[in-house]
């Protein structure tokens, strides 16, 4: 019996485990807020997220594994809402501060995005950003922490195109490489040289391209890919042929927990856990909550103020339509009189849910939510070879096979045209119908279109569309168009029309992750 309990013991004290936690796109949420799911088939919403809730996940974690936890933020923090927003992210770094983080971003220009992430107080790390001018690195490459003579090392890796998914104007002075032999160099030396025991990649490119990476011999030395940017709820890593690949969430509302377990400094077995950030759980800290209110202050009342109502959930997530752009775009088009409106397949937005029967409130924090950048309208001509070729292209980037090749993941919006197309088909031959003003769309004929001003785009581009004729700024911004529309129509009532459809993806995908298993939920 003694002899058991001294064996136990000893596999007990041999047994090191390590617990990393990751958040990912809080996109500058710092309140709870509702949350969808899909369970049985069917759409659910539940309260979740928070900042002062996740410092209380935080402080029982660590109090589980206390010096042994590690936790890190892969990105897209200090943007996404209005107090973001209004406050170029200053409100984010005194709260940060509180929760010892590790992170990196790219939103607000570069001297705003360093000016914030300077006032962290924790380490920054990014390999592929640069200063434009002179080719420095704008942030240390790697990042290495040691627990106990177990060295864990951790690459940062940004989307290297930013520059085109995002404002141009936002990457200003900055240049972004892509996964090249600098990045494998870097990744064999911290594997081989620094002798680290477990190497992940902090990864802000999106899961098409993660999981790409985890199957591509440059992760040969790779452990883990902690993943981040497409919002995607990883409940079990995908498994890739060299590294595993996670991905926790958006908007606060979880934490990706990883467990590793050492025995004489081996990584011999590793569990994961995706945590939801459930505020019936988890009680608020005090301190964080009252540093909250205090950077939510100055900008309250604005933000707070109800513009309007909705009869109807309003929500995001789903790749071909959703009832949020449906209202956006309608509304643009209805102000506009353009033919067809345009929005960007944004990934922003917690739902808006009624309860009880009555309708939700709208409120000017609500907007900042669904469209954190508030740009003015842009109208223009295009042809319907223009528009059709421009939907292929965007129908190449949310669904194409070959990961690379995919930006975002999510279907571009739109009012006033239908399009029927197979998500399936070749490059350049998704389209199957698209339909403007109850009939097909005419090669030669010219149709109106209205999209929002990106900063840094030509002035005849409208959304990623080219030489587009006759282009004017409207002196009216997209929040404007929302509010007077609001004002006008409320309560209005989003739903789902179908003017986006595939017959294989159905209304209701929420991600389409080639060959993997991986489902939304």
């Amino acid at each position: 019996m003694i002899a058991g309990e001294n064996q136990a013991n000893s596999k007990v004290q041999d047994t090191l485990r390590i617990t990393i936690l990751q958040t990912a796109d809080i996109h500058g949420q710092l309140d709870s807020h509702p949350e969808l799911f899909w369970e049985n088939e069917r759409i659910v919403f539940k309260e979740r997220g928070g900042l002062s809730t996740t410092k209380t996940l935080f402080d029982q974690e660590r109090a589980k594994n206390p010096n042994r936890t590690i936790i890190i933020d892969g990105g897209d923090l200090i943007q996404g809402s209005g107090y973001a927003a209004l406050s170029n992210g200053a409100i984010f770094p005194e709260i940060i501060r509180k929760m010892n983080y590790d992170y990196w971003e790219v939103v607000y220009g570069k001297e705003s995005m360093l000016d914030v992430l300077n006032a962290y107080g924790t380490p920054v790390i990014a390999q592929n950003m640069y200063h434009e001018q002179g080719g420095k690195r704008l942030f240390p490459p790697y990042w290495i922490k040691e627990i106990e003579g177990i060295k864990l090392g951790f690459i940062g890796i940004n989307d290297p195109d930013v520059s085109l998914r995002q404002n141009p104007i936002f990457s200003e002075g900055m240049t972004f490489s892509g996964l090249d032999e600098n990045t494998e160099k870097l990744i064999d030396e911290l594997k081989n040289k620094k002798n680290v025991a477990v190497l992940f990649l902090v990864t802000h490119m999106g899961i098409f391209k993660q999981v790409e990476l985890a199957n591509n011999e440059m992760a040969k030395n790779v452990d883990y890919i902690l993943g981040n940017d497409t919002h995607e709820r990883v409940r079990k890593p995908i498994e890739g042929k060299y590294a595993k690949v996670t991905e926790p969430g958006a908007f606060g509302s979880f934490v990706g927990k990883l467990n590793l377990y050492f025995v004489n400094g081996k990584l011999v077995k590793d569990d994961y856990e995706l945590m939801d950030v459930d505020p019936e759980k988890y009680a608020a800290d005090t301190e964080i909550q009252e540093l909250v209110d205090k950077a939510k202050a100055p900008y309250k009342e604005h933000l707070e103020t109800v513009i309007g109502y909705t009869n109807t959930p309003m929500f995001r997530y789903l790749t071909v339509e959703n009832p949020t752009d449906n209202f956006i775009t309608d509304a643009a088009r209805w102000k506009t009189g353009a033919d067809i409106a345009i929005s960007n397949g944004f990934r922003f937005g917690n739902p808006i849910v009624p309860v009880n029967g009555k309708p939700a409130p709208i409120t000017r924090a609500n907007l900042w939510n669904l469209i954190p950048v508030n740009e003015k309208i842009k109208t223009g001509k295009a042809t319907g070879k223009q528009i059709k070729a421009w939907l292929e292209r965007e129908m190449h980037n949310t669904f194409a096979q070959n990961p690379t090749e995919r930006f975002g993941g999510w279907l571009v919006r739109f009012s006033g045209m239908e399009v029927d197309f197979s998500s399936r088909a070749p490059r350049g031959q998704r389209a199957n119908s698209v339909r403007v003003k109850g009939q097909e769309i005419q090669d030669d004929e010219y149709y109106t279109i209205s999209a929002c001003v990106r900063p840094g785009d030509p002035l005849d581009n409208l959304c990623r569309i080219p030489n587009v004729k006759d282009v004017e700024v409207k002196d009216y911004t997209i929040h404007d168009v929302l509010e007077e529309y609001l004002k006008l129509k409320s309560p209005i009532s989003p739903k789902l029309d179908g003017r986006a459809y595939s017959d294989y993806l159905g209304p209701y995908s929420f991600s389409t992750v080639p060959r993997t298993d991986y489902k939304f939920q």
